[in-house]
């Protein structure tokens, strides 16, 4: 059942990414959210695993988990969320985001000998031609406004760092299938989070960064990202990455843009049009011969 259940709720619960970063922008600096954010979800399952009992790893696994999580949430979220308040429009960065199933395919079949068909390296291809479809008219607009008093940092910079959180993310999926994967996830799960709490400590410091506006909306955002995206998400993305290939499990992120726009049209009211719901189902389709054997 949770192997049926894992790859929509992953989906779903990925895309509602993009809705909280958006939610979060009047009431908290973006790195700081996730300090709090991570720093919860590290609590969370250091509490799961002490209840459960759960042994946790040792020596050099330790620094390993750590880095791990530093890679796959606190570099490549730190680094995105920077980039997209520098003024790097929201629908490229969510654009090079659908380049990381790609990457991760191209690496794990050196790195793990994990061999992709023909079809499966269509279905890649369609997947990003699906993604880039559903963000056109985003990109056609692209450019979002500096933050109030942020130095505005040189484009060829902006770029090269949205470029790294996109191969941060890689190279912390990728770790999972070290001999990191013997480790208890509960436990593995409270360290990974530890470390990009330590990222987005660092991005706080060095950024920064001191909004903090209590809210409904705040709270809420919070409370979301501690369980759902940092908890439950993630941890199903370790998981699916740690029982199979690492490719078909990251080519579902394909889905999440198609679906962050719809929700972002059901929710805010954005436009969605007749372009953006071919791409949604030319992305689906791709997924499908993706992750098909």
């Amino acid at each position: 059942m949770l192997s049926l259940l894992a790859a929509p709720v992953f989906v779903f619960l990925w895309s509602t990414g993009f809705i909280v970063a958006r939610a979060i922008t009047p009431y908290v600096d973006p790195n700081m959210y996730l300090l709090v954010r991570f720093t919860g979800t590290t609590l969370l399952f250091t509490v799961i695993a002490v209840a459960a009992r759960a042994p946790w790893p040792k020596g050099r696994d330790i620094g390993r988990h750590l880095f791990a999580g530093a890679l796959l949430q606190g570099v490549y979220l730190g680094s995105g969320y920077w980039a997209v308040a520098q003024g790097l429009g929201v629908g490229i960065m969510a654009l090079l985001g659908a380049l990381q199933p790609l990457l991760t395919a191209a690496v794990a079949a050196r790195l793990f000998g994990e061999r992709l068909s023909p079809r499966a390296w269509g279905g890649l291809l369609l997947g990003l031609l699906g993604v880039a479809l559903v963000l056109a008219p985003k990109i056609a607009a692209s450019g979002a406004p500096v933050a109030h008093g942020a130095a505005h940092a040189p484009e060829w910079f902006v770029v090269t760092t949205a470029v790294l959180a996109i191969f941060a993310i890689t190279a912390g999926t990728l770790y999972q299938k070290s001999s990191l994967a013997q480790s208890d996830i509960r436990s593995a799960s409270a360290l990974q989070n530890a470390g990009a709490a330590v990222v987005a400590l660092v991005l706080v410091l060095a950024l920064g960064e001191h909004r903090f506006v209590a809210s409904t909306t705040t709270w809420v955002s919070l409370l979301w990202g501690i369980v759902m995206l940092s908890g439950v998400a993630t941890t199903l993305l370790v998981w699916m990455v740690r029982r199979g290939d690492a490719s078909r499990a990251t080519a579902l992120l394909f889905l999440a843009p198609p679906l962050a726009a719809l929700e972002s049209y059901l929710l805010f009211g954005e436009t969605l049009g007749a372009l953006q719901l071919a791409g949604f189902g030319v992305a689906l389709a791709g997924v499908l011969l993706a992750r098909s054997k």
